[in-house]
């Protein structure tokens, strides 16, 4: 009895010295991205220096050369380029749009939703049928549906805390609805812009055509154009307002680019990966500084983190720049493809994409009750500190999403910054550098920096 309590004293004392050293560890980490942080003079010279980064574009391609260069200057272990194909869809001249109610026109800010394709050269001009889900798409049908534009007006759920969540219930609306509406004859499609913010900002974002449906123009329209088409709609009698847009944009063939990885050999287990990674593309209406600028910018500084405290990780660890989360995911596709080709063993995958706002913790992707339970017990208490202590599950992210399908044993991560002001700027022409907080980027990756150092040092097998 005497010696099992002697060995339980000793493994209480090792789990406390343990805590101790990892909180020692992680406010240098800490120290370092806030006194000496790189992430934030990277991520102006990427917008303000090379700017928009869609897909197949110039921008993307030098993207991919500058973000190269930079990992190779820190050092990393191996810096590398992974081939992949990817959609090259351009917007073209800028959108116009009208509500016309009689002889008068009222303009309106729209934009192409991405992958839509473009309207006659002459534009477009119909009736409207406003509707506010698929489910009244369906209950219309095609007898009220065929010759008109769609106006897919379903509001942003304003009751979610998480705005993610209001953003996945809206966004069925711009992903399905130009196809849904397609099916019963409309000849285009506009959508509310997928936000809670009531301004005229035009949000884009990609529109998938179903196999064998017709493609018909698609755009976004602002939320204020939203509401004042909707009360005219309501207002009037129908047949006086119609619509016209008219937008040139259209798919290229597809084109040559590549995800960007910087690594650290692990010293003891260097054929295991912990990934951490953002998407370097973005949409062409900005500098794709939150979307997702920031996410790529804080994944190289995890690596530059580790070196500058003198940190050398057990297992390798990876900054991944993937390519094309926008408007394909060939990228994510192509990365999970290697890592099984190579037979990689990945513990785990931490995704930053949901813009450079104030930490507050981690989702984990199909985490089991006990599994939050014991990751709670052990870690909370180390993060607690910063304020980036939200362990719960939830998803993990689009580019990362592909690894579980090949790699089923990985633990999917998603980073989870305060969500509330994202959505306002996302996917618009405000998404700019000047809308990102120095200190709330930085605090963002030293979070990160903190969960892959926990991650690597104990693993997720509690």
């Amino acid at each position: 009895m005497k010696n099992f309590l002697f060995i339980l004293i000793i493994l209480s004392t090792g789990a406390i010295c343990s805590k101790a050293q990892d909180s020692v560890q992680i406010r240098k980490f800490y120290d370092e991205a806030l006194v000496n942080g790189q992430c934030y003079e990277n991520l102006r010279y990427l917008c303000k220096n090379i700017g928009q980064r869609l897909s197949g574009s110039a921008g993307a391609a030098k993207s991919v050369e500058w973000s190269k260069k930079l990992m190779e200057g820190y050092g990393f272990d191996r810096v590398y380029l992974q081939e992949v194909m990817v959609p090259h869809w351009v917007r073209g001249a800028k959108e116009q749009a009208y509500i016309i109610d009689g002889k008068k026109k009222i303009a309106v800010p729209i934009a192409a939703l991405g992958m839509s394709i473009g309207t006659p050269a002459a534009g477009i001009t119909a009736n409207i049928v406003e509707v506010r889900s698929l489910k009244e798409l369906d209950d219309l049908g095609e007898s009220v549906i065929k010759g008109k534009i769609v106006f897919f007006n379903g509001p942003f759920d304003q009751r979610f805390i998480e705005t993610g969540a209001g953003y996945g219930a809206a966004g069925i609306q711009r992903f399905a609805g130009p196809s849904a509406a397609a099916k019963y004859g409309a000849v285009g499609a506009i959508v509310r812009s997928i936000t809670p913010a009531l301004d005229d900002y035009p949000h884009t974002g990609g529109t998938v055509y179903a196999d064998g449906v017709t493609k018909i123009p698609a755009a976004a329209i602002s939320t204020l154009a939203a509401n004042k088409l909707s009360n005219m709609l309501r207002l009037r009698k129908l047949p006086l307002i119609k619509f016209y847009f008219k937008q040139s944009c259209q798919t290229l063939p597809d084109v040559k680019s590549y995800n960007v990885i910087g690594e650290i050999k692990g010293s003891e287990n260097p054929n295991k990966f912990i990934t951490v990674g953002g998407h370097l593309d973005s949409w062409d209406l900005a500098e794709g500084a939150h979307d997702d600028g920031t996410g790529v910018m804080q994944s190289a500084e995890v690596l530059r983190i580790f070196k500058a405290t003198g940190y050398r990780p057990k297992n390798s660890i990876r900054a991944v720049f993937f390519m094309n989360e926008e408007n394909g995911h060939k990228g994510g596709i192509k990365y999970a493809e290697l890592a099984a080709a190579n037979k990689e063993e990945h513990i785990a995958a931490i995704e930053t994409d949901e813009g450079g706002f104030t930490p507050r913790g981690f989702s984990f992707q199909g985490a089991s009750a006990s599994f939050l339970k014991d990751i709670n017990k052990n870690w909370k208490g180390l993060l607690e500190p910063y304020e980036a202590d939200r362990l719960v599950a939830g998803g993990g992210g689009t580019d990362i999403g592909p690894l579980k399908e090949t790699i089923p044993s990985i633990m999917l991560i998603g980073f989870r910054p305060d969500s509330q002001r994202y959505f306002d700027i996302h996917h618009t022409p405000n998404d700019v550098f000047e809308n990102v907080n120095k200190r709330e980027l930085e605090l963002g990756a030293a979070a990160i920096t903190a969960l892959v150092y926990l991650i690597d040092q104990h693993g997720l097998n509690f």
